[in-house]
């Protein structure tokens, strides 16, 4: 009777434990025909397109916003405030933190979003680079009076707006390198920003999808071709 019993029990457990595993393998079976997607991993980041966005929450701000026509800067000031071309602009006001004043309680208390300063009676243009808070490690304060005489070291800029594009009706390149200037919408939009480069879409965020580096003074240089061999 006993061993009865425990013939039964030993088919029992084989039996569920064959239940158990066609369910299992059942699902399982289920489940081969979707195919999980991995997730890419993420590439390196590039900082001249990053940059570009980081302005985007206030595009329709600038959109929308009143020009002030009392208050505009001209393409002219803007230069004026340059040692020479491609020069970081100079401070031409006094400072305010003194001369070691660093980070928002100093240049990016007005520099970092912009506005209207009572004091200086004009706009703060916005700096493209608000995480680098030493400023003073390029922009230095104007000095009107010098020991030294005038010289031709540099090419002085004329302030002009023409077409550069490159076709009849494409959207003008960028006349300037883009380094350290990443972010457009921190010069070509906003009240501070020079009438003539004001831009009149800064909704579209991203401006490197259409406007374009002007590379043309490194492309169109011609080739070097050796005219005598030096073989004898």
């Amino acid at each position: 009777m006993k061993k009865r019993l425990g013939i039964i029990l030993l088919f029992t457990l084989l039996f569920i434990g064959f239940i158990v595993n066609w369910g299992y393998s059942y699902k399982k079976g289920l489940e081969e025909a979707y195919i999980p997607i991995k997730k890419e991993s993420s590439g390196p980041v590039i900082y001249s397109e990053k940059k570009v966005f980081e302005r985007s929450q206030f595009a329709l701000e600038y959109l929308n916003m009143p020009v002030d026509e009392a208050h505009q800067r001209s393409l002219n000031s803007y230069y004026d405030n340059r040692a020479y071309p491609g020069a970081p602009p100079s401070i031409p006001h006094f400072l305010l933190e003194g001369e070691r004043g660093m980070g928002g309680k100093a240049c990016l208390q007005c520099h970092q979003n912009g506005g209207f300063v009572e004091k200086f009676n004009a706009y703060a243009p916005v700096t493209p680079h608000p995480e680098m808070i030493n400023c003073k490690q390029c922009h230095v304060a104007q000095n009107s009076s010098s020991n030294f005489r005038e010289t031709t070291f540099y090419k002085s800029i004329t302030a002009s707006v023409g077409s550069n594009s490159a076709l009849p009706g494409s959207p003008p390149m960028i006349p300037h390198q883009i380094q350290m200037r990443e972010n457009c919408l921190s010069c070509h939009a906003g009240p501070a920003a020079p009438k003539e480069i004001r831009v009149t879409h800064p909704e579209r965020v991203n401006c490197l999808q259409c406007h374009v580096a002007d590379t043309r003074d490194f492309v169109e240089i011609q080739t070097f071709v050796r005219t005598k061999s030096l073989k004898k």
